[in-house]
């Protein structure tokens, strides 16, 4: 029994954790998130924490991983043409923002490495390491990272928008008005990268 009240470990506390960190990071960014915090929201110890994650930056990079795949965002995208590819890309995406889930994880990276070094490091490896090598099959060209570089930006630009600055028009518009606005421009990064 632990003198501090808090419950142990079991096999659910892992999956609280990371509800818990991915609302934390999401509300207030990497910087002021700790994990005493974190613990404190789910009534944990803060050594269970480090025993299931080690840091606060590998706690981070889990919440992230766990509901941001981007394999599945970017996946069986070389079997479509350029306009479908670009449309399933942008439609999956705002789908995936809509689960509050996912979308508490994409504004934890936005205000997290808006405001810290160590945040921004972490989203650039996690941009570099998973999603742009998940658009690699679609590379083609010498500035295909630059390109796939700018799909991914075109991408945080609309969470950053509708999420976080809350551009009105942009908040009300219908995922199908997004769809239909923004898969050519990533249609037209996509085009470049086929040649």
């Amino acid at each position: 029994m632990s003198r501090t009240g808090r419950r142990p470990g079991a096999p659910e506390t892992r999956e609280d954790i990371l509800v818990a960190a991915r609302r934390a990071f999401g509300d207030r960014g990497y910087e002021a998130t700790s994990l005493r915090s974190i613990a404190g929201q789910v009534h944990v110890d803060p050594a269970l924490l480090v025993h299931y994650f080690g840091t606060k930056d590998r706690l981070f990079l889990a919440a992230l991983e766990v509901t941001f795949g981007p394999s599945a965002l970017f996946s069986g995208l070389n079997t479509l043409d350029v306009a479908e590819a670009a449309e399933l890309i942008v439609r999956r995406y705002l789908t995936m923002l809509d689960r509050e889930q996912t979308r508490d994880v994409v504004l934890s990276l936005v205000r997290s490495a808006v405001s810290s070094e160590r945040a921004a490091t972490m989203l650039r490896e996690f941009l570099v390491g998973e999603m742009l090598a998940s658009l690699g099959t679609l590379i083609d060209q010498p500035d295909g990272q630059l390109r796939a570089s700018l799909v991914v930006a075109q991408l945080i630009g609309i969470a950053m928008l509708r999420h976080v600055v809350k551009v009105d028009a942009v908040v009300r518009a219908s995922n199908d008005e997004l769809v239909s606005l923004v898969a050519p421009v990533i249609e037209g990064y996509l085009r470049q990268l086929h040649g």
